[in-house]
């Protein structure tokens, strides 16, 4: 059986590989020379036809044929009839080691982008933007007041530093959750909060129950547990409630993932009657629940939050609660915590010591200067998210008027429809056109979602300004020129 089974599994192999300049049959040519040089492509792994990685990438098939023949003349590839066209068998491949992929995962196209650093392309992969304005103030405070009996201390508090802990009890219980600082572990962002987690409670073959879409990054950890993920439906309230019975019925999960305010990439709010019926549902099968409330950026000023999930929990539910200040305060502080009952906070810190040790106490410091001030930073963070939206909004119903998209409840993207089109298609050719597009079947486990795109909209104006100008050109090309015969697309 061929390892490499479909045209989108090299796709993905591939990443970026139309970016910057040249002809693209040799920048093809360059980016499979460099999966073979990675380790990614190994040696009688079978390459699609010409048409067929024409047609996935969204090139003609002359570009492929040009590509593939320099590559044999290189000797990097052979092709027999009846065998079709395969990495040469006498290739030197690296040694093997592990490369930090997860077998079956789609993170990685999004995390390489952070990885490789800033370029030409315009990257939609992460929702992000600056620090907020209090960060500085809070970090002149800090040097002025705190440092000295910061730096006398050994800096080790595998838990979390006492102040942020109580900072973030405190946070917890004005928003509805009562919560000691025992209840509390603070984390290097929330994405070590889901690994720790996920530690605890999934082992090789254990079922996690996901909505879907979802974030590639949550679902490769997972993964990379060895969890079988089994999915369930968004509506408006958050996951589709009769599914979800079923599924825990059936499956005896070890654990269920939920994303309650506001759910990535979607948006959606979950509410309070949902909320609820999740908690009595998890009892009532007895399914720990790691709800992820990482997500608080926008959020209309009209709107009511409502309490984390964990406050709605009958006695004895196995709840935990994820947070973070990346996405309120700035992605570089790589704070976050995990809420949860005492003795399940206690093994999450033995098993963060195993990971780190403790998280940075200086950040720590800042992180609890700041959470007095959350409920105000993230009011004038949705102002200004607001104002983004309302611009991006403009900007696609003038430029790209076929879209679809429901304005989010909330979080710092859209989730939007395209007609007529898959959208890992559309990928390849917004590349071309200085876009880096995540498509949304790398959001779904069961590969759902195909015409659907995330597009964040923590960008400056100018910025959201040329974002969608790229958008329009590499719509209009797929429209006009697209070689993929099966692509029909509605302008």
């Amino acid at each position: 059986m061929d390892r490499i089974s479909t045209e989108r599994d090299i796709v993905a192999l591939l990443g970026d590989w139309a970016a910057g300049r040249g002809p693209l049959y040799r920048k093809l040519a360059d980016a499979l020379t460099r999966a073979v040089e990675d380790g990614l492509l190994l040696p009688d792994d079978r390459l699609p036809s010409e048409r067929g990685l024409g047609e996935a990438l969204q090139v003609s098939r002359a570009t492929v044929v040009a590509a593939y023949q320099e590559l044999r003349g290189a000797g990097l590839l052979t092709s027999r009839q009846g065998s079709g066209t395969r990495i040469a068998s006498d290739v030197k491949v690296p040694r093997p080691t592990a490369d930090g992929r997860v077998p079956g995962g789609t993170a990685m196209t999004i995390f390489q982008r952070l990885i490789d650093g800033p370029g030409e392309l315009i990257s939609v992969a992460v929702a992000a933007g600056g620090a907020a304005p209090e960060l500085a103030v809070a970090l002149r405070e800090l040097v002025r007041d705190d440092l000295d009996d910061l730096l006398s201390g050994p800096g080790y508090h595998p838990s979390g530093l006492p102040e942020l802990r109580e900072a973030i009890a405190d946070y917890l219980t004005r928003n509805g959750l009562p919560t000691a600082h025992d209840e509390v572990v603070v984390t290097t962002g929330a994405h070590q909060g889901l690994v720790l987690t996920t530690e605890l409670y999934v082992s090789q073959g254990a079922t996690v129950i996901v909505e879907s879409p979802n974030w590639p990054g949550c679902l490769d950890v997972f993964r990379s547990a060895g969890a079988r993920l089994v999915t369930v439906p968004l509506d408006e309230e958050g996951p589709e409630i009769h599914t979800l019975g079923a599924v825990l019925r059936e499956r005896k999960p070890s654990l269920l993932y939920v994303m309650p305010t506001y759910h990535n990439p979607t948006g959606v709010l979950m509410s309070a009657a949902r909320r609820r019926r999740i908690a009595e549902l998890a009892a009532e099968h007895e399914v720990p629940v790691l709800e992820d409330n990482a997500y608080m950026t926008y959020h209309p000023e009209s709107g009511v939050v409502p309490a984390p999930l964990a406050a709605y929990a009958p006695p004895g539910t196995e709840m935990l609660s994820l947070g973070s200040l990346a996405k309120a305060v700035w992605g570089g502080l790589r704070i976050g915590w995990v809420r949860g009952p005492a003795e399940i906070v206690q093994r999450l810190s033995r098993r963060k010591v195993l990971a780190d040790i403790g998280s940075p106490v200086i950040d720590q410091a800042l992180a609890a200067r700041l959470m007095p001030r959350l409920d105000r930073i993230l009011a004038e963070r949705s102002k200004e998210l607001g104002l983004q939206l309302d611009h991006i909004d403009a900007l696609l119903r003038d430029r790209l008027p076929s879209w679809r998209w429901r304005r989010p409840d909330g979080g710092g993207a859209l989730w939007v429809e395209l007609p007529g089109v898959d959208a890992m298609a559309f990928a390849q050719v917004a590349v071309r056109h200085g876009v880096d597009v995540v498509p949304g079947a790398m959001m779904d486990p069961d590969g759902g979602h195909s015409n659907h795109i995330r597009l964040p909209f923590t960008f400056s104006p100018e910025v959201l300004d040329e974002l969608v100008h790229r958008l329009a050109r590499a719509w209009s090309e797929i429209a006009r020129h697209g070689p993929a015969p099966a692509v029909q697309v509605v302008v």
